[in-house]
């Protein structure tokens, strides 16, 4: 029996996939490549593929016993979805009722669904919990709510038990050193700073430096992708022993700023760049810390990689030493 990794080629699937095979697990992974990379992949059967593709998707099923499957396979950029909704609610949400289809069709009832904190939009609160409000304030998360909405109805009508795990900044890289971070364009914070100590870009940016903040600038959570790995593995436990349909949210309970990312990384880098401030974006809330209690006592999950000089620490090593990325 296998687990099928939708998007496993990517950026945290890459990782999840490594933690399931450190667990003897077998792997059948799904990925078009279109911002995967098959480099990443440290082992596992990968069909080189969209969801959409229905012909594909009838073809993995019949051939391989899945026995549960965890979902990763989305765009995920907030500016792009704002520009492009089409591709946003084509690729999200049509590629998650035709992976759902194909699950029916096969008679697999369990997945695991990479979903996100933008479904919160503004918090009301902080840290956020899983039944505070969702309002997102951008398509991305929107189509990942209805992603989530679209799961429960297939519980309700189709005995199909999900667990949705809302995550905010996942950062780091992997402990052997073979997988990290990488993307094109680069959007996230913390590779975007290694890139400006390697020298790569020129400087980099703070939006904004007046927030209600101690040092002014915004406050986020990040947690280490192999953290996340983690979760994704004990959340498909969970469901195998039976496990009801849930959600949790997935986070250090940590807040950092962005000047103390900064000033992080050119600690552990030993290295000076130029930091130059500009406007506020619109939509950029002060503070995103997330309660991770539901997780830690239902799945017993326990980040491990927590200290902000850790996950920076092995961002940089796969970015010191893969300054290309899978190019290298």
């Amino acid at each position: 029996m296998a687990i099928l990794v939708t998007g496993g080629a990517g950026y945290i699937g890459s990782h999840t996939v490594a933690e399931l095979l450190k667990q003897g697990k077998e792997v059948v992974v799904i990925d078009n490549l279109q911002s995967g990379h098959r480099e990443a992949l440290l082992g596992g059967k990968l069909y080189e593929g969209d969801l959409r593709d229905k012909a594909i998707m009838t073809k993995l099923f019949a051939e391989n016993e899945i026995e549960a499957v965890i979902h990763f396979a989305a765009n995920s950029l907030v500016g792009e979805s704002m520009k492009d909704p089409v591709k946003y609610y084509d690729n999200n949400v049509y590629g998650t009722l035709c992976l759902l289809e194909a699950m029916d069709k096969a008679n697999v009832r369990k997945i695991v669904f990479s979903s996100t904190a933008a479904t919160y939009g503004e918090p009301d609160k902080v840290p956020i919990e899983e039944a505070d409000q969702t309002h997102p304030t951008n398509v991305y998360g929107e189509t990942k709510l209805t992603m989530e909405r679209m799961m429960a109805w297939f519980d309700q009508v189709l005995g199909v038990k999900y667990v949705s795990l809302r995550y905010f900044n996942a950062a780091g890289a992997h402990e052997s050193g073979k997988i990290g971070e990488d993307h094109n364009p680069e959007t996230h914070l913390i590779p975007l700073i290694i890139q400006a100590a390697l020298g790569q870009r020129p400087s980099i940016q703070v939006f904004g430096e007046d927030y209600n903040t101690p040092d002014g600038t915004c406050v986020r959570d990040y947690i280490h992708v192999s953290d996340l790995a983690d979760a994704h593995m004990r959340a498909v436990n969970y469901l195998m022993d039976g496990g009801e349909s849930n959600i949790f949210n997935l986070g250090n309970g940590l807040g950092f700023s962005v000047k103390e990312v900064i000033s992080t990384v050119k600690s552990v880098t030993g290295r000076e760049f130029p930091v130059v401030t500009s406007p506020r974006r619109a939509g950029d809330p002060a503070v995103l810390i997330a309660s991770s209690e539901k997780a830690r006592t239902v799945l017993g999950w326990d980040p491990k990689l927590a200290k902000l000089e850790h996950i920076i620490g092995s961002a940089w090593e796969w970015h010191r030493n893969h300054p290309n990325g899978y190019n290298n």
